[in-house]
């Protein structure tokens, strides 16, 4: 018995979830109809790897919905050669997709073996990243400062380290609010003191676990 056909399916999510939703930018488009998704979910749910809703992967963790990914992805404007710091590992899915993108990627994953199969993923798949095992609400000061932060868990706030570590005129990407419903805003900072705030969309994600994160 054969088994699923994969690039199909790639393709359909591209066309019905994600470019019929509205995401234009042809770049990002491109990367998700390259990156095979699947290869970054766990093997006994990969016949869901592009259906149209988060998947768990281990440890109370999951992949995000593929349009959300998307979402964040079209909004953190990237160019390549951008300096980006990615706060939550999880599957390594959204930090292939920034490399496919041309990103230097340095990513943060509080969960050793979420973060050491991503980094097998990544590695197999030839996209180079940089993965630390730590607190993600510190960040990651030593390679900063950073063109884009993109947080993939839900915040009560924005943790100060990620305000000190974005350039001025880089953006953070953050889900904003209480456990069950929050806001996917963008932060612009527009000097050492002062930052812009632009709602997206409502969403739902994991909480931000660490010493500036979630304490509920």
């Amino acid at each position: 018995m054969s088994g699923p056909d994969f690039e199909s399916l790639r393709k359909k999510m591209v066309s019905e979830q994600i470019s019929g939703r509205g995401i234009e930018n042809f770049q990002v488009l491109e990367a998700f109809a390259r990156v095979q998704r699947h290869l970054f979910v766990p093997v006994t749910r990969r016949k869901a790897a592009y259906a149209d809703s988060p998947l768990p992967i281990g440890q109370g963790q999951t992949i995000s919905q593929p349009y959300m990914v998307a979402l964040m992805t079209q909004v953190l404007d990237l160019k390549p050669g951008m300096r980006v710091l990615e706060i939550g590992t999880g599957s390594g899915y959204q930090a292939a997709i920034l490399c496919f993108l041309g990103a230097q990627v340095y990513t943060i994953e509080r969960i050793s073996s979420l973060a050491e199969r991503a980094e097998e993923v990544l590695n197999t798949l030839g996209h180079k990243v940089q993965i630390k095992v730590g607190d993600g609400t510190l960040g990651w000061a030593e390679f900063s400062p950073y063109d884009r932060i993109i947080v993939t868990a839900r915040a009560a706030h924005i943790p100060q380290a990620f305000i000190d570590q974005v350039k001025v005129g880089g953006k953070i990407i953050i889900p904003l609010g209480p456990r069950f419903h929050q806001d996917l805003k963008v932060i612009s900072k527009i000097s050492e003191n002062k930052v812009e705030e632009e709602s997206v969309c409502g969403c739902v994600f994991v909480p931000l676990i660490g010493k500036d994160g979630c304490k509920e």
